[in-house]
């Protein structure tokens, strides 16, 4: 038996607040400051917080279940390692190709977002017409800052993950710092009243619910990010049992904050203000609130700032996402083995890193509306591999009992379940006709595009590597009740069953 799997190779040098930031960094992001007048918009402004709540409900669900199975296979992949050991390669093939879709989605989308923010604070930034796509005007400047800032996050992370930590752990500070500031600001010269006409949006119980479901289906997008702790989890340096726990945190830090947020925007403007702030040439209402509560336009741009280092921050983890999980893929012959490679240096997986950088260059070229669709169809890509993950948790529960978990769920199969059930509704409102969440026709043909990719990857790899495909070995230390155990390996063959677990030295010797 060969070994193919380069975890060992790895550099474990994230701590416990890596990961907490990298998280958390990741699933607050820029949604706050460009959505949230969407938000109270779909849902009022407590019917929006509670949307928040009911889609943090799920996450929470399906993140128990990430916390269990990373820290009893701790390997590079996440999603990647734990549908393969439960619904084979294929399952796996799918569950890991749907999740990559989302990550690429975000951080080409981020790519927009940045220059478009720099237009809010700079009304005469945008110079150089150079053509319209999908009613988008693009201007050479605005595209000039797109490129310029994918290439310098490439850079940051092709200098290693730990550079790419300390980056996160400043720009996650301001992000808090700012968001803080704005909830405080509220509670203090906010007005209760403004609250009332704009609780909920609807004239029946059923109708305000259903606007209330209408915020809570599109929390994923906003809210993912926690399973970057899972993709890592070869470098991260940290007991597996508290991994668990911290990435449990940062769901709940999340949902806090965002609910906080929508509430501080709703007691700071009336309904008329809302409606006029969303109307303007930037919508960005938080920024109109907390403007509004100091009394001065240099605070609105402070908080968009704040936004600015959000962007950066989910574009940052969700290239550590990304690249670690085309890594995971290629190290089992499901992609082209040149993205399993890792740099002498740094230890980085750089082709992929690569790729995932030139495809941040890439999109700026096709506008910030395409882009929207993009990220609408790399949602469902995240939906449906939450469901898989939820799947693999029950199937595991039965099938290795005996598998070791430092982070054991409570009620496990309540929980397992629950994930199920919840992440598959996410999924049917994408789909099904009328729901009000469903896929539009460009983001249809987005997400089929997609998967016509990964199909054509999967028929060449499976005919190249025949029993290969699939193949998956990882040497890992498993920590046991806090401590450093002996190094063994984890082969899984084409069912997903475990067939060795060997010791190093018996490995090398095999």
């Amino acid at each position: 038996m060969s070994s193919s799997n380069n975890d060992a190779q790895f550099e474990k040098v994230l701590g416990s607040g890596d990961i907490l930031v990298m998280a958390f960094g990741a699933m607050i992001g820029w949604g706050w400051v460009i959505s949230s007048g969407d938000w109270i918009s779909r849902g009022g402004v407590l019917g929006a917080a509670l949307g928040f709540v009911i889609g943090g409900i799920v996450i929470y669900f399906v993140g128990m279940t990430y916390a269990e199975l990373t820290t009893a296979m701790p390997m590079t992949g996440g999603e990647h390692i734990f549908s393969y050991k439960a619904l084979g390669p294929t399952g796996s093939y799918v569950c890991t190709w749907s999740m990559i879709f989302c990550y690429i989605a975000v951080v080409c989308y981020e790519a927009c977002a940045f220059p478009s923010i720099i237009t809010y604070i700079f009304p005469g930034f945008l110079k150089g017409y150079l053509y319209t796509i999908a009613g988008f005007r693009v201007y050479a400047s605005w595209l000039a800052v797109a490129l310029l800032i994918a290439a310098g996050t490439t850079l940051v992370n092709l200098m290693g993950v730990k550079a790419a930590a300390v980056l996160q752990t400043v720009l996650t500070l301001i992000i808090g710092g700012v968001g803080i500031l704005l909830i405080v600001s509220s509670a203090v010269r906010g007005d209760s009243s403004n609250l009332m006409p704009q609780l909920f949006v609807g004239n029946t119980a059923g109708s305000a619910f259903s606007h209330v479901l209408n915020v809570a289906v599109v929390t994923p997008f906003f809210m993912i990010g926690f399973n970057v702790i899972p993709q890592a989890a070869s470098e991260i340096n940290v007991p597996l049992k508290k991994i668990g726990r911290i990435l449990i945190l940062s769901i709940i830090m999340a949902v806090v904050f965002y609910g906080f947020v929508i509430l501080a925007v709703g007691n700071l403007l009336n309904p008329a203000e809302l409606k006029t702030s969303m109307n303007s040439a930037g919508g960005l209402v938080t920024a109109d609130a907390i403007a509004k509560a100091f009394n001065s336009a240099v605070m609105a741009k402070v908080l968009i700032i704040g936004g600015m280092c959000g962007i950066i921050t989910s574009w940052n983890s969700f290239l550590i996402g990304g690249s670690r999980a085309l890594y995971s893929m290629a190290e089992s012959c499901m992609i082209p083995k040149s993205f399993g490679k890792l740099s002498g240096k740094n230890k980085m997986p750089v082709r992929a890193i690569l790729l995932i950088g030139f495809l941040s260059m890439l999109a700026p070229f096709a506008g910030q509306k395409m882009l929207v669709w993009i990220c609408d169809a790399g949602n469902l890509g995240c939906c449906i591999a939450y469901c898989m993950v939820a799947v693999s948790f029950v199937i595991l529960r039965k099938k290795a009992p005996e598998m070791k978990r430092p982070f054991k769920v409570k009620h496990g199969m309540f929980v397992g379940y629950g994930a199920i059930i919840t992440s598959g509704f996410m999924v049917a409102m994408y789909i099904i006709p009328g729901s009000g969440s469903t896929l539009t026709p460009q983001e249809w043909i987005m997400a089929g595009a997609w998967a016509l990719i990964g199909a054509g990857f999967y028929i060449h790899n499976k005919r190249k590597y025949k029993e290969r495909f699939g193949y998956i070995e990882d040497i890992t230390c498993v920590a046991e009740h806090g401590r450093r155990c002996q190094e063994k390996v984890y082969a899984f063959d084409h069912s997903g069953q475990v067939y060795a677990d060997k010791n190093q030295e018996e490995r090398q010797t095999a």
